[in-house]
C-alpha cells in the first residue's frame, strides 16, 4: 500500500503573490500610496524634496496637526464631530503664554493647559450624551466659547520669553546619520502610537468602534457608552490643548486669531486617512498619513513658488471630495 502523498505547501512567493489585505485596511493603504506617490513626484521635480531631513521637517511643521487629527479620529469613529478643536488650540496657546507671563513654571503651565482642554471636551461630551444635543451644535457652541475667552485674554499677540520654554522649544534630538529633529515631532509620534494602541487593544477602543457601528446595540451589549462618549470628547479636547502647546513651541508666541479653520483641516485629514464620517471604521495611522498628505500638498505648492497659495485649499477640497465619494460608493456596495 503506497503512502499517502501530502499536498505541497505553497512557497513564500506564492503566499506574497496571492495575499490580499483585509478590506478595512484598503483606505489606509490607498492614502499611503497617495502620499508616497506625491512625495516621489516632489523628489523628481525639486532638488532635496525627497531628502530624509525634508521629511523630518514635514513632520515638525505638522506636528500640531497630527495631534489634532488623533483627537478628531476618536470623535469621528463614534459618529460625532468636534468643531471646537481649532478654538481650543488657540485658547491653549494663549493660556500658556499668559501663565508664563505671570511667572508660572513651564511644566505646571502646560499641565494647567491640558486640564483646561480636557474639561472643555468633557463638558461638550456631557451635553452631547446626557442632554442629547447634536455634536455639531454642542461643539459649535464650544468653538464660540473658546474663541471668545481667547479674545478676553488678549486681542494682541503675546510673545513668550520664558527661558525654560525656549530650552524646550529648540531642543533637538539626533536620530541617525546626523539627522536631527525637534522633540515636538517625537511627542506627536508618541501620541499616534498611544492612540493606536488604545483603539486596537483596549476595551475603551473597542467600545469606540461599537458606538460608531451602532450605539443602540452597544448599549444593549452592556458597554459603557456614556463613559466612552464623554471620554472621546475629553480626549479630543486634550489633543487640541496639546496641539496648542506644540504650536506655541513652534512659533514662540501666542495669537488670539491663530488656528482659525484648524478643525476643518483635522476633519479633512481624518477623512482622507480612511475614517468613515458615519463612524465605526478607521485607524489613527490613516489620519496620521492624511495629515502628511495635506502637508505634502502645501510643501509642493510652496516649493513651486509660482502657484497662488489658494491652490492649497482647492487641491485639498478636490481631494476631500474624491475620498468622500469613494467612501459613499464603498458603503453602498457593502449594504
Amino acid at each position: 500500500m503506497s503512502p499517502t502523498t501530502l499536498p505541497a505547501s505553497p512557497s513564500t512567493w506564492d503566499r506574497v503573490r496571492s495575499y490580499s489585505p483585509p478590506g478595512r485596511y484598503l483606505p489606509v493603504i490607498g492614502t499611503f500610496a497617495l502620499f508616497v506617490g506625491m512625495f516621489g513626484v516632489g523628489g523628481l521635480q525639486y532638488d532635496q524634496f525627497a531628502d530624509t531631513q525634508n521629511l523630518l521637517n514635514l513632520l515638525r511643521d505638522n506636528s500640531f496637526f497630527i495631534v489634532l487629527a488623533v483627537g478628531m479620529t476618536f470623535v469621528i469613529l463614534t459618529g460625532g464631530i468636534d468643531l471646537s478643536v481649532g478654538s481650543v488650540a488657540a485658547l491653549s496657546t494663549m493660556v500658556l503664554a499668559k501663565l508664563l507671563q505671570d511667572g508660572w513654571s513651564v511644566y505646571p503651565a502646560m499641565g494647567a493647559v491640558l486640564l483646561v482642554g480636557i474639561l472643555l471636551g468633557a463638558l461638550m461630551g456631557v451635553l452631547i450624551h446626557y442632554l442629547d444635543i447634536q455634536p455639531f451644535i454642542a461643539t459649535l457652541a464650544g468653538l464660540f466659547l473658546a474663541r471668545g475667552v481667547t479674545f478676553l485674554i488678549s486681542t494682541d499677540q503675546i510673545p513668550i520669553t520664558n527661558e525654560g520654554f525656549f530650552e524646550i522649544a529648540f531642543k533637538q534630538v539626533t536620530l541617525w546619520s546626523g539627522y536631527t529633529t525637534y522633540w515636538t515631532v517625537l511627542v506627536s509620534l508618541a501620541t499616534v502610537v498611544v492612540a493606536a494602541y488604545v483603539l486596537a487593544r483596549t476595551r475603551f477602543g473597542r467600545t469606540v468602534y461599537a458606538i460608531g457601528g451602532n450605539e443602540a446595540s452597544a448599549m444593549l451589549m452592556g458597554l459603557r457608552v456614556a463613559v466612552v462618549k464623554v471620554g472621546v470628547y475629553a480626549i479630543s479636547g486634550c489633543c487640541a490643548a496639546l496641539a496648542g502647546i506644540l504650536y506655541g513651541l513652534y512659533l514662540s508666541s501666542a495669537n488670539s486669531r491663530a488656528a482659525i479653520g484648524w478643525e476643518l483641516d483635522a476633519i479633512a485629514a481624518v477623512v482622507i486617512g480612511g475614517t468613515l464620517l458615519t463612524g465605526g471604521r478607521g485607524f489613527v495611522i490613516g489620519s496620521f498619513i492624511g495629515v502628511l498628505v495635506l502637508g505634502t500638498i502645501k510643501a509642493l505648492i510652496n516649493f513651486d513658488g509660482s502657484l497662488d497659495p489658494a491652490w492649497i485649499r482647492i487641491v485639498i477640497g478636490v481631494l476631500l471630495l474624491v475620498f468622500v465619494v469613494i467612501q459613499r460608493l464603498m458603503t453602498r456596495r457593502q449594504t
